[in-house]
């Protein structure tokens, strides 16, 4: 029986200082073996910022994985239906998609990505990249934290000093993350220094 690759849905969101580090992470992924498929928010996708401009962004992620990005609703709906992934990773994952899933609203293509994928009861890595992570958005780690199916990259303060309540995921921590999440289990620790 031949070795099948793990199919990673990348959902990007618009922390846009951290999208060269989920780029990086593709990178990785595929470098070890795993088949990526690229998903984006409508604002991750179309949004030109100071790290840069969306159409440059879209290109490295198309050649990194010779696929298009799936960035409307509609072309996410049958991620789940299909079995298009075997996990699905958000990274990075912002303070608004948090809310959104949390929330049960579905309204993007990351949030729509999710739902379909979640409906087949699925594993969703969260690799969470916000500025009010120990602020409103607190209540939302804790509320997906305890959602079958959802794990999260383990996460540290970026900055305790300048920005108290803003957390990222240690994307170093990405590969071992997602092989806990398709056995079922969170990594730990949760929060690492």
């Amino acid at each position: 029986m031949e070795n099948k690759k793990i199919r990673v849905g990348f959902v990007i969101c618009g922390s846009f200082c951290t999208i060269a580090k989920a780029i990086e992470s593709i990178e990785a992924l595929q470098n070890a073996g795993y088949e990526v498929l690229p998903i984006m928010s409508d604002t991750a996708y179309a949004t030109d910022t100071r790290f840069g401009a969306a159409a440059d962004i879209i290109a490295k992620i198309e050649n990194l994985t010779q696929k298009k990005i799936i960035h409307t609703i509609e072309a996410a709906e049958p991620i789940g239906p299909k079995k298009l992934c075997d996990i699905l990773i958000i990274a990075p994952c912002t303070g608004n998609t948090l809310g959104k899933l949390a929330g049960g609203i579905t309204d993007t293509a990351a949030t729509m990505a999710t739902k379909s994928h979640l409906r087949g009861g699925n594993p969703v890595l969260i690799a969470l990249a916000t500025n009010d992570g120990l602020g409103a958005s607190a209540q939302n780690i804790a509320a997906l934290k305890n959602t079958k199916h959802i794990f999260f990259v383990p996460i540290r303060q970026d900055d305790c000093i300048e920005k108290p309540n803003s957390l990222v995921a240690d994307f170093d921590l990405l590969i071992p993350s997602i092989e806990d999440a398709l056995q079922g289990k969170q990594s730990q620790p949760f929060f690492v220094v």
